[in-house]
């Protein structure tokens, strides 16, 4: 797992400040823990390097023993981890909040690519994130099986309504970001503006808001001229459907903004 963007100093920071005073209080400095960390339902695990991460990083002689791999799909023990007790009790809380957050979007992700299996439309996240975090919940939509959009503004170029609106148009603002030289894509919420699009030389079609009928119709104007991409609202009741339209990829806000952390737990052995 290729962990970037991983701000492990802060995130300890935000909890342990100047240190956890009720285990330097109650627990003896030469005090050993051994511990198990738990995914208490039925999920796709994501994280652990990064719980292994925090650990290390208070106890850098920590026995992290993974007992699942991220992107397995399981429930029970999926680590145990010795060393300091001082140490693994202060960064339990950090640990277990980064493992179960990851593995909560990890999890509702696969939900989305098993509903549109066999149609061949990619599932992508956006830049809903929560700040801070970007890099690690993108991670997570790639070990449940979606993939990743542009990570941020700097890496594409996403031409949307208020872009439109103060660039003199759908064909004017794709003119001028082409001398950008990154990927141009346009979001469009009419079929005149899917042909405005094409015609400019926009490279993806991003159809926002569109029913499965007007997806059909964008699709065959845009079969084998750009990309596709469809987005709004959609939700698992609805995406099987929208990808049966042809499209090329959904992107979901919700893999990121509305997914439930899983219950993860450490118990002590």
């Amino acid at each position: 797992m290729e962990l970037t963007g991983f701000d492990v100093r802060g995130f300890l920071a935000e909890d342990v400040g100047d240190g956890d005073v009720t285990a330097d209080a109650v627990v003896p400095a030469d005090a050993r823990l051994d511990a198990t960390l738990l995914l208490k339902e039925d999920g796709v695990v994501c994280g652990l390097e990064v719980a292994e991460t925090v650990f290390r990083e208070l106890d850098p002689e920590v026995l992290f023993e993974p007992l699942a791999q991220d992107g397995d799909r399981t429930r029970g023990e999926v680590a145990r981890v010795s060393g300091s007790a001082r140490a693994l009790l202060a960064g339990e809380r950090t640990a277990l909040n980064l493992l179960g957050r990851l593995s909560g979007i990890a999890t509702l992700t696969r939900r989305y690519v098993d509903a549109v299996a066999g149609t061949g439309t990619l599932i992508l996240d956006t830049r809903k994130t929560t700040p801070g975090l970007r890099a690690l919940e993108k991670l997570a939509v790639r070990t449940g099986g979606g993939t990743n959009h542009r990570f941020g503004l700097y890496d594409a170029v996403l031409i949307k309504d208020n872009h439109v609106r103060l660039g003199g148009g759908v064909a004017a603002a794709v003119r001028r970001a082409t001398g950008t030289g990154l990927p141009v894509e346009v979001e469009c919420e009419t079929l005149q503006d899917v042909e405005t699009a094409l015609d400019a030389g926009a490279e993806t079609i991003l159809l926002d808001n569109m029913t499965p009928a007007q997806l059909r119709e964008a699709v065959g104007i845009v079969r084998g001229r750009a990309h596709t991409e469809a987005s709004g609202g959609i939700t698992l009741e609805t995406i099987r459907e929208v990808a049966a339209t042809g499209v090329d990829a959904i992107s979901v806000g919700a893999l990121t903004h509305s997914a439930r952390s899983l219950d993860v737990s450490m118990e002590v052995r």
